[in-house]
């Protein structure tokens, strides 16, 4: 009996001292749990005389239900506690700078692309964009440009299997929809290419935009007047273009076209070589055998197609000298673009 009453005044004393949740609750074990001084004691009465036993097991459980009440009421105090240092230690001071977050900016080529989306569905174009593997039909015959043909030569492709290859030009797109949609049509082509090439103005991937018009009596003068109107709204309201002539397989006649310097707006520099004229897109009529490949009547319908590269694009508007920019993430080239 004089064993249960210590029982009690150690636990309040050891329970009095405990700084946390885990230390009570170790405390209480090892008066409550299974291996506890309380537990220790009911396996002990088996050493008390019979007569004396119900008196000493009430004993027991009167210092239990004290223990129990005893813990449950620190416990409380202790999650009070807890909780109240918790929330001191969250205080936040309204009063203080917030923190600065860097504000990003779009890529100048995504921001380039959808310049140019901008413009030319400001003039009708509805935008198609096709897959990024092709097969050799669409990426190449198709366009006028059977497997011995010279023009292959000019495009370094990489080849996935004897048939299927990574496209070289968003070209490919222009033959899926001619076979799927017929004149009028007014599309244009976004896209990745692939070409094993590499140097300050060439890289092994790149984007290209394919545009192409097919309609009834379309001609040369359709197409220098889009690209008139393309360069002042790209670059600047004084901007003029000029085709020369050049070859394409998938275009007869075939022209490079060139905008005036965007430096020196047509004057002579080093940018333009003192010409006063920058290359920035090759352009054509669209053969006849490309339309009769897809369907289309040479006969009753004439079309125009042009391409460019965006990058090459963005690099005279932005004044980017290397190509690898675009592909470095280096953030001091990448704040350059932020509103």
């Amino acid at each position: 009996m004089e064993a249960t009453e210590n029982i009690v005044l150690e636990a309040q004393e050891e329970a009095q001292g405990a700084e946390s949740s885990r230390a009570l609750y170790e405390i209480k074990m090892k008066f409550l749990g299974r291996t506890g001084k309380v537990t220790a004691l009911l396996k002990g009465m088996r050493e008390i005389p019979a007569n004396e036993r119900p008196a000493f097991g009430k004993k027991v459980n009167d210092i239990r239900e004290k223990l129990e009440a005893l813990f449950a009421a620190l416990e409380e105090r202790m999650k009070e506690k807890e909780l109240a240092e918790k929330l001191a230690g969250e205080e936040i001071d309204v009063t203080m700078p917030a923190r600065r977050h860097q504000k990003g900016a779009l890529h100048p080529i995504t921001r380039t692309k959808s310049e140019l989306i901008d413009i030319f569905a400001g003039m009708g174009f509805e935008v198609f964009e096709g897959p990024e593997i092709e097969n050799e039909y669409y990426n190449f015959t198709a366009l006028n440009t059977p497997a011995d043909h010279p023009a292959r030569d000019m495009q370094d492709t990489f080849y996935i299997t004897e048939e299927f290859l990574l496209r070289t030009q968003t070209s490919a797109g222009q033959i899926r929809l001619m076979e799927k949609k017929k004149p009028p049509i007014k599309m244009l082509s976004p896209g990745k290419v692939f070409r094993s090439d590499d140097d300050a103005t060439h890289s092994p991937m790149f984007h290209q935009m394919e545009g192409l018009v097919v309609d009834k009596n379309i001609t040369m003068c359709d197409l220098q007047g889009m690209l008139n109107e393309f360069a002042r709204t790209m670059f600047a309201e004084s901007s003029k273009t000029r085709l020369r002539p050049s070859y394409f397989p998938f275009t007869e006649p075939s022209v490079e076209v060139d905008v005036s310097c965007t430096a020196c707006g047509g004057k002579g520099c080093s940018l333009c070589k003192g010409t006063g004229w920058i290359e920035v897109l090759g352009a054509g009529m669209v053969n006849r055998h490309v339309l009769e490949n897809c369907g289309v009547d040479p006969d009753e319908y004439t079309g125009f197609a042009f391409g460019m590269g965006i990058e090459r694009i963005a690099m005279l508007k932005y004044g980017i000298n290397h190509i690898r920019s675009f592909t470095e993430n280096d953030v001091r080239f990448l704040e350059e673009f932020k509103d």
